[in-house]
């Protein structure tokens, strides 16, 4: 009986010492290909530089000496934030919302230049922001929203550009048009279309107010700038959990060529450029949605809350864009 035992012990050891040596040599493959991929990883060359470390481009095509008659030297693209604009506002004399902040700068642009010298062009769209939480809002969305006046103002910037080739640019908005101004410079500046890359030089400056994407330190921050980030960068990722708004974090690349000709203005406490981080994304969009109303975010043309060297945001917004505009190139035109 203890020889059958014995036997019968070293049976069931057999498949047991196998099934461990195929366990070490399972784990030993594992290893080899997590050390092989590991290696792939650290010696992959990484992306491209950014910003200033860039090489240096030059134009993308040969630009003609002269352009036509009717084309300006400077092209300021207006974008207005929300409730601000409506899609058949009429670019040139926008009256929409006559309160809207950014007429205080596009109207005193207009009576300070001629047209052929700066035509100052405020992009309509539907400039809305529908509260999920709230069923009775019918407002549009976000997205929707956004899409619209971003797609508006790029195809004004190519049209512009396709007649006449010499002619800068100064964008600008507020709220969710700054969120588009800058999405328009973070593309032109890193070659992403709208302007051909190797054209970036033909933006002369782009200033933001209440930037829901902003991240202090990718651009030129107007004193006093808080150190809290755009609610989409707070609220980043959130497109999966809430339809139709969808937070869409840092832009990637910063503004590449132009971020040292981006200004941007926040002022501590607002919501929309100043936001900490969340934790219930339905309490937080609830709040974003808020946030264009509250006192923060409204008072930008009085110094209650921002002021830097005793001027409003719009006060000082137009003295940069004047001085921009004065100083730009005079092509000829034929």
């Amino acid at each position: 009986m203890a020889k059958r035992r014995g036997s019968a012990a070293r049976t069931r050891k057999g498949p047991v010492r196998r099934l461990a040596r195929l366990s070490l040599l399972a784990l030993a493959a594992l290893a080899i290909v997590l050390v092989v991929v590991l290696v792939v990883i650290l010696t992959r060359p990484g992306p491209p530089p950014i910003g200033p470390e860039r090489p240096p481009t030059s134009p993308s095509k040969e630009r003609p000496e002269a352009q036509p008659a009717d084309c300006p030297d400077v092209l300021t693209v207006v974008i207005p934030g929300t409730w601000e604009s409506s899609p058949d506002d009429d670019p040139y004399s926008p009256t929409a919302n006559p309160n809207s902040l950014m007429l205080r700068v596009s109207k005193a642009l207009a009576g300070q230049f001629d047209r052929s010298r700066a035509e100052i062009y405020t992009v309509p769209y539907t400039a809305q922001f529908r509260n999920p939480t709230n069923l009775a809002d019918r407002q549009a969305d976000y997205n929707v929203s956004r899409t619209q006046g971003y797609k508006r103002a790029a195809g004004k910037i190519i049209a512009t550009n396709k007649r006449c080739p010499l002619t800068r640019y100064v964008i600008m908005g507020f709220s969710q048009g700054a969120v588009i101004a800058g999405d328009l410079a973070s593309n032109i500046g890193n070659g992403r279309g709208v302007l051909a890359d190797g054209d970036q030089d033909l933006v002369l400056g782009v200033g933001l107010i209440a930037d829901g994407r902003r991240q202090p330190g990718k651009q030129n921050d107007i004193d006093p700038s808080p150190e809290g980030v755009g609610a989409e960068i707070a609220l980043g990722g959130m497109g999966s959990i809430v339809p139709g708004i969808t937070m869409t974090g840092p832009r990637n690349g910063g503004f590449g060529e132009l971020e040292d000709r981006v200004q941007s203005i926040c002022a501590p406490g607002d919501l929309i450029c100043d936001s900490p981080t969340v934790v219930n994304p339905l309490q937080a969009v609830a709040k974003l949605a808020n946030a264009a109303g509250n006192p923060v975010h409204a008072m930008y043309a009085t110094t209650r809350y921002w002021e830097h060297e005793g001027k409003t945001a719009t006060q000082w917004l137009y003295s940069w864009a004047k001085d921009v505009i004065d100083e730009a190139p005079r092509p000829a035109h034929s």
